[in-house]
């Protein structure tokens, strides 16, 4: 558990699921058969990798989110008090705690279907308000809002009523939602971490130019997940393309989250963007060697070995 104000780093919002990975001889298309090679079982969220890996890189981190009253709710809770995450602002509510079914094909491409369970149904009277505005920044990630926009009411309500740096990945989840509903976090939101896909597709316009578009909207900078090309970074000022590493890719689960573990860490030390942008390419090599969205997350000792740190 973190102890006084000025040691809060970083707190998470976003779902909570337990990861079940498929590695499939291939990923089926439409009336097609595959078949499955091997079954493992890890926990899993977009932010919440994001954030055990700011935890395991020396970061204070935190969590909101809420988990099932079930088995996989007392495994996923577990893992963050091993994973040195504060668990304080974690809901526990009677139900089934989020669940992603996941297909890894032998190239390390993936497909996801996911049973929010609990996730979406987290009010702002649950959250401990005053708690949260401690941390320096705060990292959001997609609800699926299939149960209700509980959560992401929430998310906009926090955003816009806390003196707190934000980052945020939409993923194509809240993508799909349009400008219009994202406009509320995107105008309070420091630091934008989308992918090529996603941000081509909220603007209709191409990466580079959407980009620009987004920092005269209000958002401090922009950083582009390119994946084999690494990353884009525009602050408003300067843009930098960083190279990614080249490395054989074992499993792509949690890429992006790694990314964003590493480019935030860097961030939140005060280094330069264009620093910042090396340990995100870095952290997602390292995780993409190892199956599972966590499984290839480094503690801050292993990022020294390459002068990065």
């Amino acid at each position: 558990m973190v102890g006084m104000a000025d040691e809060f780093d970083v707190i998470g919002f976003g779902a909570i699921n337990l990861d079940k990975i498929y590695m499939v001889d291939k990923i089926p298309g439409k009336d097609e058969e595959g078949f499955v090679l091997s079954v493992e079982f890890h926990p899993g969220g977009s932010a919440a990798n994001t954030i055990v890996g700011l935890s395991r890189l020396g970061l204070k981190a935190s969590y909101i989110g809420k988990v099932g009253s079930d088995s996989d709710g007392d495994f996923l809770l577990k893992d963050f008090i091993n994973e040195g995450v504060d668990t304080k602002t974690i809901i526990r509510a009677e139900g089934r705690s989020g669940t992603a079914m996941i297909f890894v094909d032998r190239d390390g491409n993936r497909a996801i279907l996911v049973d929010p369970g609990v996730n979406d149904t987290i009010r702002y009277e649950e959250i401990d308000v005053d708690y949260v505005s401690r941390f320096r920044l705060m990292h959001l990630t997609s609800f699926i809002c299939k149960n209700g926009e509980d959560s992401f009411i929430s998310q906009k309500k926090l955003v816009n009523e806390l003196d707190i740096q934000v980052s945020f990945d939409p993923g194509m989840i809240y993508v799909e939602r349009g400008m219009g509903d994202l406009k509320d976090i995107l105008k309070n939101t420091t630091v934008f971490l989308p992918n090529r896909r996603e941000i081509e597709l909220l603007t209709g316009m191409d990466y580079i130019t959407s980009a620009h578009e987004l920092v005269t909207m209000g958002v401090d900078v922009v950083v582009i997940k390119l994946g084999e090309e690494g990353c884009y970074i525009f602050d408003g000022k300067k843009e930098y393309t960083v190279p990614a590493y080249s490395v054989e890719a074992v499993d792509s689960t949690g890429a992006g989250d790694a990314f964003n573990a590493g480019f935030l860490y860097g961030y939140l030390k005060g280094k330069s963007l264009e620093e910042c942008g090396k340990l995100g390419n870095l952290v997602a090599a390292m995780n993409i060697k190892k199956v599972g969205a966590r499984a290839g997350l480094p503690k801050e000792d292993e990022l020294k070995e390459f002068g990065e740190v």
